[in-house]
C-alpha cells in the first residue's frame, strides 16, 4: 500500500497570523510598560558605576563625611513634597545615551586613544577596550542622533599648547561627530578639558545700512553672540534686533589701521570693501582703485567724498602717487602743528581712505608694460598712515596672495578671509587657527576675521551688492542707493 499524504491545511493569504499579531502587540505593550523602569535601572547602574569609581579614588579620611552628606541628601529628597519625582527625573537624566549613542561615544573614545595615551602611563585615561564614561563628562545628541555637545578630559601630558596637536584632535572630532553642522572647540588648558559644541548659523539677512558706531569704527560683519561683548541694532527685512558685530577701529590710536581681505572668487571680498567704503564716507574721503576692472565701484563715481575711482593702470598709478604725496603732506603738517602746540588742520583731521581691490592684477600688467609697480606706491601710506589719518584697505583673491607686495603683507594686520577655505588657509592668513570647523554651506560674505592679535571670529559680511548688477534684488539695491552720498564734483581729486 502506498504512503498516504496528509491533506494540506489552508493557511489563507501570506502574512502574519492573528495569533502572532496579538503576541507582538502584548510584547510591545509590556515593553512600553516597563521601559521607564528599565531607564531608571540604567540610571541607577550609571550612578553606581560612577560612585564606585569616585569612591575608589577618594582618600580614606574623606569617605566618612561623604557618606554623611549623601545620607542627608537622600533624606531631604525623600521628605520634600516633590523629592521622589525630582529624584526619578534625575535617574532618568543619569541613564545616559541609548545603545546607538553609546556605540558612537565608544567609537569616538577608541579613536582618541592613540592621541591621548602613552605607554609609560601607569593609569591611562584612554586605553584600548576602556570605558568612555571615565573620559567623557558631558554629551548631548540631537533628534537625528548626531553629537551636539561633548566635554571630555585628557591627560596632563598631552601637548595642548601646540597648535598642530590641537588641530589633529579637532579634525578627528569633526570627522566622528559629523560634517553637517559647524562645531566650536573650547580648550581649557588649566583643567585639561576640551569642549565641543554646535554653533548656530550666522544670519545672512543683514543688508547694508547705517550702523550705530563712533567715528573711526567700521563694522566688518557680524559674528557669534558669545564671541564679543557688544551688540548693535540692525534691521533685517521688517525686523530689528541686536547683533554682535566685528568692529575694526582706525585712526591715530588704532593699533591695526590697515585691512587686508582675501577670499575665493565670488566669496564677497568686493562686497566687504564696498561696505567699508560706504561707512568710511560718513566721516572721510575715499580714493578707489579697482584692479579687477569690472566696474564694481561705478555706483560711487562722482559722489561727494569719493575723490577718484580708477581701474586702468595709468589712472591707478596717478591716484596712488597722489595718495603717497598726500600722506607725506599730512604727516609734515601734523608734525608742524604739534611742534607749535596748535590743533591739527582740518584737511589733516579728515580721514583719507585708500581702497585697492585686486592690486595683483595691476602689478602683473605694470610688469608686462615696464611700468612701476602700483603696490610700491602704497608703502608710504601703509607705514605712516596712522599718524596722517590715512587708512589702506586691500582686497585680493587667495590665489593672488603671492603677487602682494611685502609692505602690504607686513602692515595689514586687520584681516578677513572669506569663502570655502581650509583650516590651514585660515591659519596662514590670520596667523591663528579658528578652532571652528568649516561650514557645510558657505554663503557669499561668509568667513573669518581677526584684528591684530585678537581672537579669530566667524564673520558674515553685510549684504552690500553692486546696485547696477541686474541680478541684485530690488530691496538690496535700494538699501545701497540709500547709503550713497549725494552726487558732487570732487574738489581736490588727483589728476589722472
Amino acid at each position: 500500500m502506498g504512503r498516504r499524504s496528509l491533506p494540506r491545511i489552508p493557511t489563507g493569504p501570506a502574512g502574519p497570523s492573528p495569533g502572532r499579531e496579538l503576541a507582538h502587540g502584548l510584547a510591545d505593550n509590556a515593553r512600553d510598560m516597563f521601559y521607564p523602569l528599565l531607564v531608571v535601572a540604567r540610571g541607577l547602574r550609571s550612578l553606581a558605576t560612577t560612585g564606585r569609581h569616585g569612591w575608589g579614588r577618594m582618600p580614606r579620611e574623606r569617605r566618612g563625611p561623604t557618606l554623611l552628606l549623601v545620607a542627608s541628601c537622600l533624606a531631604i529628597v525623600a521628605l520634600v513634597p516633590y523629592g521622589p519625582t525630582l529624584g526619578t527625573a534625575a535617574l532618568l537624566a543619569a541613564a545616559g545615551p541609548d545603545e546607538e549613542g553609546s556605540h558612537r561615544l565608544q567609537a569616538l573614545y577608541e579613536a582618541l586613544v592613540p592621541y591621548f595615551s602613552a605607554p609609560q602611563d601607569p593609569r591611562p585615561l584612554y586605553r584600548h577596550g576602556g570605558d568612555w564614561q571615565q573620559a567623557f563628562e558631558e554629551y548631548a545628541f540631537d533628534g537625528l542622533g548626531r553629537l551636539t555637545a561633548l566635554r571630555l578630559r585628557y591627560p596632563g601630558y598631552f601637548t595642548d599648547g601646540e597648535e598642530g596637536a590641537r588641530a589633529r584632535i579637532e579634525q578627528l572630532l569633526h570627522l566622528k561627530a559629523g560634517r553637517g553642522p559647524e562645531y566650536r572647540f573650547d580648550w581649557d588648558e588649566a583643567a585639561n578639558r576640551l569642549g565641543l559644541g554646535v554653533l548656530p548659523v550666522l544670519p545672512t539677512d543683514v543688508w547694508a545700512q547705517r550702523f550705530v558706531t563712533a567715528p573711526g569704527e567700521t563694522v566688518l560683519g557680524f559674528t557669534d553672540p558669545s564671541a564679543v561683548l557688544r551688540t548693535l541694532p540692525v534691521t533685517a527685512g521688517q525686523e530689528t534686533y541686536d547683533a554682535p558685530p566685528v568692529v575694526w577701529r582706525t585712526g591715530p590710536r588704532s593699533t591695526e589701521p590697515h585691512l587686508l581681505a582675501l577670499g575665493q572668487p565670488s566669496a564677497g571680498v568686493t562686497t566687504l570693501l564696498r561696505s567699508v567704503v560706504l561707512q568710511a564716507l560718513l566721516h572721510g574721503d575715499v580714493v578707489i582703485v579697482d584692479g579687477g576692472g569690472a566696474g564694481e565701484y561705478a555706483c560711487l563715481e562722482g559722489r561727494a567724498g569719493v575723490l577718484a575711482v580708477e581701474s586702468a593702470l595709468p589712472g591707478a598709478l596717478a591716484v596712488l602717487e597722489w595718495a603717497s604725496h598726500e600722506t607725506e603732506r599730512r604727516l609734515l603738517a601734523a608734525g608742524r602743528a604739534r611742534r607749535q602746540g596748535l590743533p591739527l588742520p582740518d584737511d589733516v583731521r579728515r580721514p583719507l581712505w585708500i581702497v585697492v581691490d585686486r592690486p595683483g592684477a595691476l602689478s602683473h600688467l605694470a610688469a608686462r608694460e615696464g611700468r612701476p609697480d602700483p603696490q610700491d606706491l602704497l608703502a608710504v601710506p601703509l607705514r605712516h598712515g596712522r599718524t596722517a589719518q590715512v587708512t589702506v584697505a586691500v582686497g585680493e583673491h587667495l590665489e593672488g596672495v603671492g603677487r602682494l607686495a611685502e609692505a602690504v603683507l607686513a602692515h595689514t594686520r586687520a584681516r578677513a578671509v572669506l569663502g570655502a577655505v581650509a583650516p590651514e588657509q585660515v591659519t596662514a592668513v590670520l596667523g591663528a587657527p579658528s578652532h571652528t570647523t568649516p561650514a557645510d554651506h558657505v554663503p557669499p560674505g561668509r568667513g573669518y576675521a581677526r584684528v591684530g592679535t585678537g581672537p579669530v571670529h566667524r564673520l558674515q559680511v553685510p549684504t552690500t551688492p553692486d546696485p547696477y548688477d541686474e541680478e541684485t534684488a530690488d530691496a538690496q539695491r535700494q538699501a545701497v542707493w540709500a547709503l550713497l552720498p549725494e552726487p558732487a564734483a570732487p574738489t581736490h581729486a588727483p589728476a589722472p
